[in-house]
């Protein structure tokens, strides 16, 4: 575990170890929920779909591309809840593959039109 007071700063790094020195590491979704075993109801979204949800959500310039670095500040599950946990999901690309999902940060969905 790692204890943190509201509002402290949180810096994470999440590094890809491969021979293959061409890889991009890219962070897409973080998610912290309150309870291990469920990041679907009654979370808190930091980034989804490479879209920052948080405010105090910032990336951080890494000198390799296999290793992505970001920062966040401790929100309002720590005064309500014991513990926390985050989990995040990245995507690993083709370093200057312009068409991967690397290079496309924000998606964000279309909205359908509910004409006939």
């Amino acid at each position: 575990p790692y204890y943190v007071d509201l509002n402290q700063s949180l810096f994470l790094q999440a590094s890809l170890h491969s021979s293959d020195t061409n890889l991009l590491l890219f962070v897409d979704t973080c998610v912290a929920s309150p309870d291990p075993n469920n990041f679907e109801t009654g979370t808190y979204e930091l980034i989804r779909s490479g879209c920052i949800k948080d405010p105090t959500y910032s990336s951080y310039y890494s000198p390799r591309s296999s290793t992505a670095r970001f920062s966040f500040k401790a929100f309002s599950f720590v005064n309500r809840y014991p513990a926390v946990y985050l989990q995040c999901q990245l995507v690993v690309c083709r370093d200057r593959d312009y068409s991967s999902r690397c290079y496309q940060g924000c998606v964000s969905r279309s909205k359908r039109n509910a004409d006939s």
